[in-house]
């Protein structure tokens, strides 16, 4: 039975149904967001919805009964965590007022193809290993944003006090311009009155805001991705390793094994 549930876990196509079951779920969700749907279909797609909330129950009992004699290793997978809380979430018992929070639950069943597909989870893994550096690169950039408002409220509060007339609504349009959506007209309001001096600031404050501190982000991320590669990678070939020394385990148990049933029957020809 162990065995069994170990051979099916490991098993591409098991891994490629449950990614089929996770998309139907997707699917069944996105169904009960249209009122004509759920009201000439709602019987099957909440029928549709338990087998798929049973399909993820017994996808976790497989996972737990292959980690036989040590079951508790499987929630020492933080992805399989995860999973287990949001079928966990889907059976607790949700009076109607909070029904908001159990379709939250079903909804986050379409994060669980980050669990199942090692790529996501690299992609995941590096955005989170990446918040320390990012929160550095977050610094600089508000330290860029405080600046150039400040300037702002200084050269253009008076002409455009829309725009720059207090900190607030300076950083607000400093944060449009850096998202390079409408800068021009914006620069153009200043340039009557400073004709010199505001296309300056602006050419500044994107060249700095958006070519290079966004690019670091980018930069961080990307280091990130690369250092969890390779983590992943370490991971990899350490569970081989230890395979490779249960297998040599298994080996050596069955010899042991054989050795007594001959050494038995040669008792028994005695």
């Amino acid at each position: 039975m162990i065995s069994l549930c170990q051979n099916i876990s490991r098993a591409p196509r098991f891994q490629w149904f449950i990614i089929g079951v996770i998309v139907l779920a997707a699917i069944l969700i996105g169904l009960e967001t249209s009122e004509p749907t759920m009201a000439r279909y709602g019987t099957i797609i909440h029928f549709l919805d338990r087998v798929v909330l049973w399909i993820f129950v017994v996808e976790a009992l497989i996972k737990i009964l292959a980690h036989f004699p040590r079951p508790w290793k499987y929630f020492q997978d933080g992805w399989n965590l995860f999973d287990f809380a949001i079928v966990a979430v889907c059976f607790l018992p949700i009076h109607a007022e909070y029904i908001a929070v159990l379709r939250l639950a079903r909804l986050l069943r379409v994060l669980r193809l980050i669990t199942v597909l090692p790529r996501l989870q690299m992609l995941v893994g590096a955005l989170l290993h990446s918040i320390p550096s990012m929160g550095y690169v977050g610094l600089m950039l508000l330290l860029h944003f405080y600046m150039f408002a400040v300037m702002g409220v200084f050269f253009f509060g008076k002409i455009d006090p829309a725009s720059f007339g207090n900190l607030a609504s300076a950083m607000l349009t400093l944060f449009q311009i850096v998202t390079l959506e409408g800068w021009i007209d914006v620069m153009q309001v200043q340039r009557a009155a400073h004709p010199i001096l505001a296309p300056a600031y602006f050419i500044l404050f994107i060249l700095l805001g958006t070519m290079i501190m966004l690019n670091l982000f980018i930069g961080v991320i990307m280091n990130s991705m690369q250092e969890m590669q390779e983590e992943m990678e370490q991971a990899h070939r350490k569970e081989m390793h230890r395979d490779g020394l249960n297998r040599e385990e298994q080996i050596e148990e069955l010899i042991f094994q054989l050795e007594e049933i001959k050494t038995k029957l040669k008792n028994l020809q005695k």
